[in-house]
């Protein structure tokens, strides 16, 4: 695998931190700056050992690096990675870890100054949990990361993204922002918001009766809520297809229950049997 010199992190929260502890301990990295706006989350970082050097000057800590990796919530992608642009080497590839891609590589593809380039990444790992201290190693491994070329992109700059990526143990996967969005949509930007609503609907005086059963389905509800709102607001549109699409499941499966249809509720349940088992783990 590929060795960097300084790879550079804004955002050292769980993404971030665990970003910069995977490249330390697999020695890809000679050093490891992260970047964020309070000191108290870099001291986290640094005792999880996520970073060799830290900063919330951003221009500081972009000045030599090889790679820059934004990992912070969507809305502030785009002026963070144009920021950094301004401040780092010319030419230094620049890549995220945004949960949305669609908005946020039509505002930086073949925009930066200085021969910078903006390719976008996801990996599809986390937790409801956020900030270094939640961070591992060893959160990517194994795990699909989402790369989001465009007409511009170098095929250097994929390859050279698609190996650090591997470095850090994910399996890359290539696709389109909107193809992107549409899939993440689905299976996980939807969920969330199904988690939300489920947990907001229970009766406080039903809170001690909740069992395995609904506190795994509502876990995720648990996530940062400014990180999910702006993350809903950049996919409304494939969210609230979704929505849709449930709604109508919704009433046919009233419509069963109301009528002690059996042959449909049996269908239901089968369908989702067979492809959650599909699933596996």
């Amino acid at each position: 695998m590929a060795r960097w010199k300084t790879v550079s992190i804004v955002g050292v929260g769980l993404i971030g931190a665990s970003i910069g502890q995977a490249l330390l301990r697999r020695r890809l990295a000679d050093d490891v700056i992260g970047i964020a706006r309070r000191q108290t989350t870099l001291r986290a970082a640094r005792r999880v050992n996520a970073v060799t050097h830290t900063t919330i000057d951003l221009a500081r800590g972009v000045a030599e690096a090889d790679l820059i990796v934004v990992c912070t919530p969507v809305a502030t992608i785009p002026e963070l990675v144009r920021r950094a642009a301004e401040h780092c080497p010319e030419g230094t590839l620049i890549t995220d870890a945004g949960s949305t891609k669609a908005a946020i590589v039509a505002a930086l593809d073949n925009n930066l100054p200085r021969g910078c380039r903006f390719l976008g990444s996801h990996p599809l790992a986390g937790s409801e949990k956020t900030g270094p201290s939640y961070s591992d190693a060893e959160l990517f491994e194994g795990r699909v990361t989402i790369i989001t070329p465009t007409r511009n992109t170098r095929a250097e700059d994929f390859d050279a993204l698609e190996e650090f990526w591997r470095g850090l143990g994910s399996v890359v996967v290539r696709m389109s922002p909107e193809e992107h969005d549409e899939a993440i949509g689905m299976t996980s930007h939807f969920p969330h918001l199904v988690a939300a609503l489920l947990a907001g609907m229970l009766p406080e005086q039903w809170f001690r009766f909740t069992g395995t059963g609904f506190l795994d389905t509502t876990r995720i509800a648990a996530g940062d809520i400014e990180l999910w709102k702006q993350i809903f607001m950049q996919n409304r549109q494939n969210v609230a297809k979704n929505c849709q699409t449930l709604a109508q499941e919704l009433l046919r499966a009233a419509q069963a229950l109301r009528d002690g249809n059996e042959l449909v509720v049996e269908e239901i349940l089968t369908r989702g049997k067979k492809n959650r088992d599909a699933l596996g783990g």
